[in-house]
């Protein structure tokens, strides 16, 4: 395994002048009847047409997603990993934020957290710690990554006593805004206080939702955590989209929580679905994301697909 690279201050090639991508409002529901393309997908209502992604003029200032489901396993760290490199193989600069104690993103691109001497807690808990000296390269073009391992649980406790604390991250990622198109927060299941910073500092947020009742569930729990957050420390917060992971169309049961799922939450649950795969479990091993290790897999079409509605909105 290859010792982990410093981020900052290697050569990146200029994008060539194209127009941007369509605005949020090209996807509203009116237009709906326009961009369907009559084909109907795993969401059991007409596959949106979306637009092959432009090419950039330039980069920045990003646009902060937050992963977020206070369930575990449900596919946040995987979506992370891939939507990231997905989004990069289309041009945009991506930042990859571990905000998990347990550090599965970093495993997941190869990096073994206990060996750092820098990590996302040194950059929000060291006033001499900055985040250009702890963010690293990935094995993907234009994808770096701010790690995280278990020192990151001591933070929760430790910001509890700190003027503003909610609002840590958002200033510790504040340098680098001008530098990444896209910054990818994978947020640990739970709704504390580092998920909370997470949804402070985040311009929107993607919802993995397994294909399962329990899991569904639970959503009603978030979104309320979600209103209080875009009430009292936030108020451009919005739910970017709802992402339908594990997603076996085989059984009934999976069918039918999709089937609530759209009829819940509308327009905002992407037209994407991930689909279970035992491809997933050998990138974490390999320590690569999907498009890399099986490129014309299902699993990495579905998260290019991902990539280009999450460009498009």
């Amino acid at each position: 395994m290859s010792t982990p690279q410093p981020a900052f201050g290697r050569p990146r090639g200029e994008a060539a002048d194209l127009s941007l991508a369509p605005k949020p409002a090209d996807l509203s529901e009116e237009h709906v009847p326009h961009l369907a393309t009559g084909e109907i997908g795993p969401t059991g209502r007409p596959m949106r047409h979306v637009p092959e992604p432009s090419l950039l003029a330039g980069h920045g200032p990003a646009k902060v997603l937050a992963m977020c489901n206070q369930k575990g396993g449900v596919g946040k760290t995987t979506s992370t990993i891939n939507l990231g490199a997905a989004l990069a193989e289309y041009g945009r600069r991506v930042l990859l934020v571990d905000f998990d104690p347990q550090g599965a993103l970093s495993v997941g691109l190869g990096v073994q957290p206990h060996h750092l001497d820098r990590t996302i807690y040194n950059v929000i808990m060291e006033r001499s710690a900055t985040i250009e000296e702890t963010v690293l390269r990935t094995c993907v073009e234009d994808m770096d990554l701010l790690p995280s391992n278990i020192d990151l649980s001591a933070a929760e406790v430790q910001l509890v006593s700190e003027v503003g604390r909610e609002h840590t991250l958002q200033r510790a990622l504040r340098p680098v805004l001008d530098h990444y198109d896209y910054i990818l927060i994978d947020c640990q299941p739970s709704l504390g206080l580092l998920t909370v910073n997470a949804l402070a500092a985040a311009d929107g947020m993607i919802i993995p939702l397994e294909c399962e009742f329990f899991s569904l569930r639970g959503v009603a729990l978030l979104i309320d955590t979600i209103e209080k957050v875009r009430e009292r420390l936030n108020p451009r917060l919005e739910i970017s989209g709802i992402l339908a992971t594990m997603y076996d169309p085989r059984t009934l049961h999976s069918r039918e929580v999709m089937a609530r799922v759209v009829e819940a939450f509308g327009d905002i649950v992407y037209d994407t679905v991930i689909n279970r795969t035992v491809r997933f479990p050998e990138t974490t091993v390999a320590g690569e994301p999907i498009t890399r290790w099986a490129p014309r897999s299902g699993g990495a079409k579905a998260y290019r697909a991902l990539a280009r509605e999450v460009i498009a909105r």
